[in-house]
């Protein structure tokens, strides 16, 4: 099912970068200076350098990945045009440094979820459970495909298997640029070689590879095609064919001993620890640029005394080069980009937002099935609370029991938005990987919305259950459940901003404070200034209204007069019961909105 004779071609991503540069808006450190290059289809390429040498931020820098306060200068072409890479995101994959996957589903329902959502939506189903069998198969994770992948307190597959998982998301959706950052640390000799093989058979496909690595063995890195060796400072000092990597280092008078890792023995000449006689580890770009003959930067000219290296021939033609010449001296110098970062040249159709829809739901359904002892003890708190505040707080028909409804509306609130913060806070990263290959945020908010009704829904039988029992308010159990069903759909909402906006600690700071001092604006009073001005924003109020009015409904005869004071104390109208429970569904109709903008554009 997944032999080496089963090669299909890909559509080709060729990528041309000239003096790219990547500098901090706020000191003007270079972060990535003059890396001129090239990434060929059919060819894996790897990037190596010391600590800090901007591997990473090159990977990021190609990818339109760079974090906010960084300027890019440069030029990127795709397939010889001046078009911004995101606009083929649909088939470029991206397997960043973390293990971002998540760990309450198995390797192949986490494969299988990718490749469903990124895939051609016209590709025949049989066709794509072919792909994810290649790929498990590839990658060797056949014997733990039914297996969870394990969370930091759940232990599940292992570090090295996780992290095939981590690139195995990518590969399902058959990329056509795949880039990778750090993808073998953590992995021992031999599952480093089971990925590179798996990698370089996509190669075969077409498939333009690039992956950044730390020291690899000689027999990995004999594996690759093409080196891309930075320096400090993001400085190139070596962009070609591995197989001339040693002949170009001996014209500049550095000799690989014998028996030594060439990567590991340049690394250590770039780190300071070896120190050649010929050349300083500083003056190694400048090296290169003499070499393919690049401008040298100003403030590096002192670096080029004592250096007599002629231009030469430039290494880097891989993917059948230009010969002698550099690729450099075709690419159009004044290129103007037409194309609009949000415009789609992949030329792949992806599952439309009803489909993906479909498929977050099930994904999400299987995510709280498996968390159903978490979901039982957030039902039994709320047992307890009802059980508690129906216990110790009674029944007063002059005040129409608002006590208990206060404390009522507090506890709801409290343990209803602290259980509801747990739907965005545990899976942000997971969340940006997923939306930055392209897959849909409306599909994954509503998804999750709408598993989060069974809460709705079944929270306010859990706390009535108790607190009617032992309360026994005089307003009927049907109207004290479509309250609370409304609060809480409001409150989720609430909650949905607070974990989305902010980090999870202040999140459950947010979610403790707010019902408490909504509350108390709530029962200031109708003439306080606090209650006049705030008090139709405070959710709490509308639905400590409600509670009082349903109650007062049921007064009749000699308690009219009664009923009539509380009411009129409190700025209550028997007619505004409808109206509160429109109130706490718009309230929470309209934080839904809030969050999902802030889930979009943050």
């Amino acid at each position: 099912m997944a032999t080496d004779h089963d090669i299909r071609t890909r559509p080709m991503i060729e990528i041309h970068f000239k003096d790219l540069t990547l500098t901090l808006k706020r000191n003007n450190k270079h972060l990535l200076r003059c890396v001129t290059g090239k990434l060929s289809p059919g060819r894996v390429s790897a990037v190596m350098g010391p600590s800090g040498a901007g591997k990473t931020t090159f990977l990021s820098a190609l990818t339109g990945k760079t974090a906010a306060g960084c300027a890019v200068t440069g030029l990127i072409l795709v397939n010889g045009k001046n078009e911004p890479i995101q606009a083929y995101r649909k088939i470029i994959g991206y397997v960043p440094q973390d293990d971002i996957v998540h760990g309450n589903l198995t390797v192949e329902e986490n494969l299988r979820f990718s490749a469903r959502c990124r895939l051609s939506a016209d590709l025949p189903k049989p066709d794509k459970v072919l792909v994810i069998e290649r790929v498990i198969e590839s990658l060797g994770l056949q014997a733990v495909r039914d297996s969870l992948v394990g969370t930091v307190e759940k232990r599940g597959i292992s570090g090295g298997q996780k992290k095939r998982v981590n690139v195995g998301l990518e590969m399902v959706m058959e990329p056509s640029l795949l880039i990778l950052d750090e993808p073998t640390t953590g992995l021992d000799s031999s599952s480093s070689q089971l990925l590179l093989r798996a990698l370089r058979r996509e190669a075969l496909e077409g498939v333009n590879i690039c992956m950044v690595l730390h020291q690899p063995s000689s027999t990995l890195f004999k594996m690759f095609d093409d080196l891309i060796l930075l320096a400090k400072g993001g400085l190139v000092a070596y962009l070609g064919p591995v197989k001339k990597l040693e002949e170009y280092f001996s014209s500049i008078g550095i000799n690989v001993p014998d028996r030594v890792n060439p990567p590991d023995h340049l690394i250590d000449i770039l780190e300071g620890i070896e120190k050649p006689a010929s050349v300083t580890r500083e003056q190694l770009p400048v090296c290169w640029m003499l070499h393919n003959g690049y401008p040298v930067p100003a403030d590096m000219l002192d670096l080029t005394e004592g250096l007599s290296i002629a231009s030469g021939s430039n290494p880097n033609t891989s993917g059948g080069g230009a010969g002698d010449q550099s690729f450099v001296t075709d690419m159009p110098e004044d290129s103007k980009s037409s194309v609009s970062k949000s415009k789609d040249l992949s030329n792949r159709t992806t599952p439309g937002i009803l489909r993906q829809y479909r498929y977050f739901l099930g994904r999400v359904l299987k995510q709280r099935l498996r968390e159903g002892q978490m979901q039982a003890v957030d039902l039994m708190i709320l047992l307890l609370a009802g059980a508690c505040l129906g216990i110790l707080v009674k029944v007063t028909d002059e005040t129409l029991d608002s006590t208990g409804y206060t404390f009522t509306v507090i506890a709801v609130s409290l343990l209803s938005m602290i259980a509801a913060l747990r739907t965005y806070s545990l899976d942000k990263l997971e969340y940006k990987r997923e939306t930055e290959a392209g897959i849909s945020s409306l599909a994954h908010f509503l998804a999750k919305d709408t598993i989060d009704m069974f809460n709705v829904i079944i929270k306010p039988v859990a706390y009535l259950s108790m607190f009617y029992f032992f309360n026994n308010p005089r307003s009927s159990f049907q109207d004290n459940y479509v309250i609370l069903m409304c609060l809480v759909y409001c409150v989720t909402g609430i909650a949905y901003v607070l974990a989305i906006a902010v980090a999870p600690s202040l999140a459950q700071l947010w979610a403790a404070l707010v019902p408490v001092v909504l509350t108390l604006i709530a029962n200031q009073g109708k003439d306080s200034t606090v209650q006049k001005y705030f008090g139709k924003f405070c959710y709490t109020k509308w639905a400590l209204e409600a509670f009082v009015i349903t109650n007062a409904e049921r007064y009749s005869g000699v308690w009219l007069l009664t009923r009539c004071r509380s009411l009129e104390s409190g700025g209550y109208s028997l007619n505004d019961s409808s109206l509160c429970l429109i109130v706490l569904v718009v309230y929470g109709v309209v934080a839904r909105i809030v969050a999902f903008i802030i889930l979009v554009t943050r």
